[in-house]
């Protein structure tokens, strides 16, 4: 008789586990006190089996197949924690390795049903062409940023600011840490009245807006999504700065104007691939004049030994498709191989933490009509996602990198004072 779900939990992570699995078949494993994991039938199991890890659980709780006893779907922060610190395989004893191998056949893992929310690498492959080529750049951006612009404006706040916010303080809120961000920026790329500005990525225009309004610059962003393009020269006309400040729906390497005197990228580098930084960079190299800034905000590893995103994990498959990130020191070697001058490097990553909790209080505040909006598997994989985020932004496994840098001239002039102050006057 081959052995029970629970027994084959016991064998492979240990009785004293801080989860309690309870099985379709009447069998449980676990620690009684433990965090409830119920798998409602053997498509629960199956998942687990060819998927391992996060993206199996995801699988099977997205299809309703796993059921996470008092768990907030919107904020999931308590119990990722759990399940991340807690489900660490054990080494099965001889006799243990041998039942489980009479499990594993009994129930013969097979190709599971997907979730509907999930992006399959291969299909989109085919159905988009090359990894990072224009047409599959843009599918990976409006499969993220399209769900609508409703559903953002209620979790990410009236910044619509989808970026890493910086707290001045403690006490700060969300908005305000999204305004301090993009006046750092502004004061790192030392904005004045009658400068001219790109800003790449440019998301709902939040940059352009505030560099506008604030520094009485000229401004143009970019955008491959059309929701935000639409949404972002909405609110310039309604800002009434409509002839200082433009937002394009298109590619960045679509932008023939050249002379900038700063150009802000903010949260694209993530998107273009860590095989395509050199050609990046040196475009936007190319698009600055002589002592014109870089400032360049991006997600990175902790180290520079495994670029990319894992092709079968979950932010792969359900958030950002074609996602890459890779250490910070590989940012810096490819922009000074490309011509920068690099000034100024900081690491805001416990401010990420924070923004990534800002916002799963969002969702959880408006659930419902976020629900409504996207539906709910959507609104579970932002639950995931956030939560998620936060906790390896918190540890450390993920990070968020602001680099500065300058197109020196010829003669070695940076347009930088000797010691220049990043910060307001009374900070």
């Amino acid at each position: 008789m081959t052995v029970t779900v629970g027994q084959a939990f016991d064998y492979t992570f240990g009785p004293g586990a801080p989860v309690r699995v309870i099985a379709w078949d009447g069998s449980e494993g676990g620690s009684p006190d433990g965090l409830v994991l119920r798998l409602t039938g053997p498509d629960a199991l199956n998942h687990l089996l060819t998927a391992p890890g996060e993206l199996g659980l995801a699988r099977a709780y997205l299809l309703g197949d796993l059921v996470i006893e008092g768990m907030d779907e919107a904020d999931p922060y308590d119990v990722l924690r759990v399940l991340g610190d807690g489900l660490t395989p054990r080494r099965p004893t001889g006799h243990e390795a041998v039942e489980l191998a009479r499990f594993l056949a009994h129930h013969r893992p097979h190709t599971p049903t997907l979730p509907p929310e999930e992006t399959p690498g291969q299909l989109r492959r085919l159905a988009h062409g090359l990894r990072h080529g224009r047409a599959r750049d843009a599918a990976a951006i409006s499969h993220h940023y399209d769900v609508s612009n409703a559903f953002y404006e209620l979790v990410l706040g009236p910044s619509m600011t989808y970026t890493c916010a910086c707290f001045p303080t403690e006490e700060a809120s969300l908005e305000e840490a999204q305004a301090y961000k993009y006046d750092l920026v502004a004061r790192k790329l030392g904005l004045r009245p009658g400068m001219r500005l790109l800003d790449v990525g440019c998301g709902w225009g939040g940059m352009v807006r505030h560099a506008v309004k604030h520094y009485g610059v000229t401004a143009l962003g970019v955008t491959l999504s059309r929701e935000q393009a639409t949404w972002a020269q909405a609110a310039i006309e309604a800002d009434g700065i409509g002839d200082r400040a433009e937002v394009r729906h298109g590619d960045y390497r679509d932008v023939t104007e050249r002379g900038f005197d700063a150009i802000s990228s903010i949260g694209l580098t993530e998107h273009i691939g860590v095989g395509n930084y050199p050609a990046y960079f040196r475009f936007l190299h190319e698009r600055l004049r002589d002592e014109g800034r870089l400032l360049n905000h991006c997600i990175t590893r902790p180290d520079n030994k495994h670029a990319g995103l894992p092709a079968r994990g979950f932010i792969n498959r359900y958030v950002f498709p074609d996602g890459e990130i890779t250490g910070s020191g590989d940012v810096v070697r490819v922009m000074e191989d490309e011509g920068f001058e690099v000034r100024h490097h900081e690491n805001l990553r416990e401010h990420y933490a924070r923004t990534c909790a800002a916002w799963n209080a969002n969702l959880a505040k408006n659930w419902e009509d976020c629900v409504e909006l996207a539906g709910l598997g959507t609104a579970r994989v932002w639950g995931l996602y956030l939560a998620g985020s936060r906790l390896g932004f918190e540890r450390g496994g993920i990070q968020l990198h602001q680099v500065l840098a300058s197109r020196t001239s010829a003669e070695g002039v940076s347009g930088f004072t000797l010691r220049p102050r990043f910060e307001p006057a009374d900070d």
